[in-house]
């Protein structure tokens, strides 16, 4: 659905608060279709956020995996590898 909300399962350290938030707000910004709200939404938009925050962060909190867990910066450097090489490819 969005490209710019990440994983937060399941990886040491855990997501934070803060990740947990922004990926929550990232969602209510692809739902709405809009990046800032009125004033007249402003409301309903911070609400929604912090109740998908709450609910998110309840979810991560609930799940169990027998899977070690991953760490960050190795799946990062694999991301950018995997981007590397499909913008590279694609400039050919």
């Amino acid at each position: 659905m969005c490209r710019n909300i990440k994983t937060l399962f399941n990886f040491e350290p855990p997501a934070t608060e803060e990740e947990i938030r922004n990926a929550s707000l990232r969602f209510v910004r692809k739902l709405c279709g809009f990046t800032k709200p009125s004033r007249a939404n402003e409301a309903a938009f911070d609400k929604a956020v912090t109740d998908i925050s709450a609910i998110a962060g309840t979810l991560l909190a609930s799940l169990v995996t027998n899977a070690e867990p991953r760490d960050r910066q190795i799946e990062a450097a694999r991301a950018r590898a995997r981007s590397a090489a499909r913008f590279h490819s694609a400039s050919e």
